[in-house]
C-alpha cells in the first residue's frame, strides 16, 4: 500500500517519515522548483520561510512544552532543529540552510520515499493521501480541496521580516544583550531616544507598501504575525509595548533603559546573519531600505533579504477534521500543517508527526490516536476540530487551550507555578499514555 504526502514543507516531510517509518511505501510531492510559492528560496525541503525560530525550549512556556511532547513521540524534525541549532537565548532557533539540508537528504536517502517534483492540481479519493500543502497551496490545488471538502476557504497574510548583515551592525551604537540579561548575549540590540523613535515612527507610517490585489483587500493578519505597519497605525506608541519593548534591556555601557529596542536574532550557525524580530513587513524594499537605515547601528546596514507579505491558506477545520487529523467526509484523507489553521514552525512539525502517525496506524486496522487534551499537542488538535467555532482563526501552542487543571489558590494565581504544574502533567499524561498504545 503507497501513501501520497503532498508537500515536503515542515509537516509533509515530518509526516512521510513517520509513514516510511511505520513500513509504508511513500510518494511525497513537491511543486518547487517546477513552481515556486513566491515566498520560499530553494527547492529544499522543510525549508524555513520567514523566522528562523521555533520559539521557546523552555517547557514552561507552551512551545517549549510541545517540544518536549515531539521528543516523546520520536519527531525527526525536532531531533535535527536541536542538532542544527543556534544561539538565541531562550529560544530554539536554526540554521535554517543546514537544516533543510539534513532533512532533504534525510528524505531522499529513505529507502521507503520516492519524491516526485511536480505540481499537485487534484487528488485520488481512494488513495491514503496527507495534504500537507502549507499557507500556500497553489491555487488549482486548493480549488480541488475546496470541491472535495465542500467549504469555503478562509484567508490570512503573514509578512516575513528583513534579515540583515551581522557585519554591517554598527556597534558603538548597536550592543548584545538578552531581556533581563537572562542566558548569554546573544541579540543584537539597537537603542532608540524618543526622537529617533518618532523620526522611526513617521518613516514607517507614511512609507507606501506593496498593493494587495483585489481579492486580497480584506485580508486577515494572524495577531502574532502583524506586520510592522499594521501595528504602528493602532497607536504612536503599539510598537513600545510590543517588538520594540525596552524594558529589561539597559546598554551595560550607559546604564539607560532607551526609549525604544530593535533587537535582531541569530539567523544561522555562521552567525553571520540576522533578521529583526517582529518586523514583518510589506513595504516596498526602498521604503524597507529607508526605515531600516533609519534604526541607530543600522544606518549602513546591508539587508540580504528584505520582508515580504504572502497568502496564507487554511481551511475551515473545526467542520471538517477529527482530532486525528483524518477528514470527516473520507477516512483515507488527512490533513496536516499550516492549511489546517495550526499556526507556527513547531505546530507544523506536530501535526505533520500525528497525522503521519494516524494514517499508518488506520492503515494497520490499528485505533487512531486521539491525544489526551491535557497534552499540548492533544489540545491544539482539539481546538482546531471543535466544531461549534462561531470564528474559526488560525491558533499556535498555548496553555489556555489546554484542560483545566485543578489547583490551589496559591499555585493557581501564580502564573509560574501554575505553567510548571501544566507542564508536569501534560509529560506525565502523555507518557502514561504511550504506554497504552
Amino acid at each position: 500500500m503507497k501513501v501520497k504526502v503532498i508537500g515536503a514543507g515542515l509537516s509533509g516531510s515530518e509526516a512521510a517519515l513517520q509513514i516510511a517509518k511505520a513500513g509504508f511505501e511513500v510518494e511525497l510531492y513537491e511543486m518547487r522548483p517546477e513552481k515556486t510559492t513566491g515566498a520560499h528560496k530553494t527547492d529544499k525541503f522543510a525549508e524555513f520561510v520567514c523566522s528562523n525560530s521555533l520559539g521557546a525550549i523552555d517547557s514552561t512556556i507552551a512551545s517549549g512544552e510541545l517540544k518536549e511532547e515531539l521528543k516523546l513521540l520520536g519527531s525527526f524534525l525536532i531531533d535535527t532543529a536541536y542538532k542544527t541549532q543556534v544561539e538565541a537565548g531562550g529560544a530554539l532557533a536554526i540554521d535554517r540552510e543546514l537544516f533543510s539540508q539534513k532533512i532533504t537528504e534525510m528524505v531522499e536517502n529513505n529507502d521507503k520515499i520516492t519524491v516526485i517534483r511536480k505540481e499537485i492540481t487534484s487528488f485520488d479519493l481512494d488513495c491514503p493521501t496527507v495534504i500537507a500543502s502549507g499557507p500556500l497551496t497553489s491555487d488549482a490545488l486548493s480549488k480541488s480541496i475546496q470541491e472535495f471538502l465542500g467549504e469555503e476557504y478562509l484567508h490570512f497574510f503573514d509578512a516575513i521580516a528583513p534579515i540583515i548583515e551581522k557585519d554591517s551592525v554598527d556597534f558603538n551604537k548597536a550592543f548584545y544583550l538578552n531581556r533581563y540579561n537572562k542566558g548569554t548575549k546573544d541579540y543584537i540590540n539597537c537603542p532608540m531616544n524618543k526622537e529617533e523613535y518618532l523620526k522611526f515612527y513617521d518613516i514607517l507610517i507614511n512609507s507606501p507598501k506593496i498593493e494587495l490585489k483585489e481579492f486580497e483587500k480584506d485580508a486577515k493578519f494572524f495577531e502574532s504575525c502583524l506586520p510592522i505597519e499594521v501595528l504602528a497605525k493602532r497607536d504612536v506608541n503599539a510598537l513600545r509595548f510590543g517588538p520594540m519593548k525596552p524594558v529589561g534591556l539597559v546598554d551595560e555601557r550607559t546604564n539607560i533603559e532607551n526609549y525604544a529596542v530593535v533587537q535582531l536574532r541569530q539567523d544561522n550557525q555562521a552567525k553571520s546573519l540576522y533578521n529583526m524580530v517582529g518586523f514583518q513587513t510589506n513595504l516596498k524594499w526602498g521604503a524597507q531600505a529607508e526605515l531600516v537605515h533609519s534604526i541607530p547601528g543600522l544606518e549602513n546596514a546591508n539587508i540580504v533579504r528584505y520582508g515580504v507579505m504572502h497568502r496564507n491558506t487554511f481551511i475551515n477545520s473545526p467542520k471538517l477534521l477529527e482530532p486525528t487529523l483524518q477528514t470527516r467526509k473520507n477516512p483515507l484523507i488527512f490533513f496536516a500543517g499550516q492549511i489546517t489553521g495550526t499556526e507556527g514552525y513547531t505546530e507544523s512539525i506536530a501535526t505533520g508527526l500525528l497525522a503521519g502517525v494516524n494514517i499508518s496506524r488506520y492503515l494497520n486496522n490499528q485505533p487512531l490516536l486521539t491525544l489526551p487534551k491535557e497534552t499540548m499537542l492533544g489540545a491544539l488538535t482539539s481546538y482546531i476540530s471543535f466544531d461549534e467555532h462561531k470564528n474559526f482563526q488560525p491558533i499556535n501552542s498555548n496553555w489556555g487551550i489546554v484542560a483545566p487543571i485543578e489547583l490551589d489558590k496559591k499555585t493557581r494565581k501564580n502564573k509560574k507555578l501554575k505553567n510548571e504544574a501544566l507542564r508536569e502533567r501534560a509529560i506525565n499524561t502523555l507518557a502514561d499514555f504511550l504506554k497504552t498504545i
